[in-house]
C-alpha cells in the first residue's frame, strides 16, 4: 500500500511539473509564448492591454472554440492553409471556423489582424487564431486565445485545438457573457 502511495504521489508530481493538469489542458492561462492570452501577451508591443473581441467572435464563442484563419492566397500561406484544413476536417462540428481572405474583400480580416496579431500590430499572414474559455487570474471565466502568424503545420494547430476543446468542457458552464 505505501508502494502505492509513492508511486501516485509521483506521478501526480511528474503531471504538474509537465504542466499538464488534471482536467487534460497542456497549456495553462498566462502571458508567455505558449500560453493562453487574456491580455495582448509579452511579446507584444501592447503587452498586458485588453482585448476587445469582435462580436462575432464572441458570439461564435457561445456554442464552442473559435479558430480564425486570415491567409492569402500565396505560397508560403499553403502549408498553413493545409494543416488548418486537416485540423478543421478532424475536429468539425466541434470548432466554429472561420477562413478569412487577406485580400480586403472581407472587413473581418483587418479586424482579426489589428486585434490577434500576438506581435502587436505587424499583421503577418498566415494568422492562425484559436479562442477558447478558461478561468482569469481572477478566477473569472473569460474568453482567452493564442496566435501565431508563422506556419506551424498540422501538429501546432492540432494541440491548441485539443487544448481549447478541454479548456472550453471545462468552462464554458460558468461563463457569463
Amino acid at each position: 500500500m505505501d508502494k502505492i502511495k509513492k508511486i501516485s504521489s509521483l506521478i501526480a508530481i511528474i503531471l504538474l511539473a509537465s504542466g499538464i493538469n488534471a482536467m487534460g489542458s497542456e497549456y495553462s492561462v498566462g502571458s508567455g509564448n505558449d500560453d493562453w492570452w487574456t491580455a495582448y501577451p509579452d511579446q507584444s508591443s501592447g503587452a498586458g492591454g485588453e482585448v476587445n473581441h469582435p462580436s462575432w467572435v464572441l458570439d461564435a464563442l457561445k456554442s464552442k472554440p473559435v479558430l480564425i484563419y486570415v491567409h492569402k492566397s500565396c505560397s508560403y500561406c499553403t502549408p498553413q492553409t493545409e494543416a488548418v484544413q486537416n485540423i478543421t476536417d478532424e475536429f468539425d462540428g466541434q470548432i466554429t471556423f472561420f477562413e478569412i481572405g487577406a485580400d480586403g474583400s472581407d472587413a473581418r480580416s483587418e479586424e482579426a489582424l489589428q486585434i490577434y496579431d500576438p506581435n502587436g500590430g505587424t499583421m503577418y499572414v498566415p494568422l492562425t487564431v484559436l479562442l477558447t474559455l478558461a478561468p482569469n487570474s481572477d478566477g473569472e471565466v473569460v474568453p482567452v486565445w493564442h496566435s501565431t502568424d508563422v506556419v506551424t503545420g498540422d501538429g501546432w494547430v492540432k494541440n491548441y485545438a485539443e487544448d481549447a476543446l478541454s479548456h472550453y468542457d471545462e468552462n464554458s458552464a460558468d461563463w457569463n457573457p
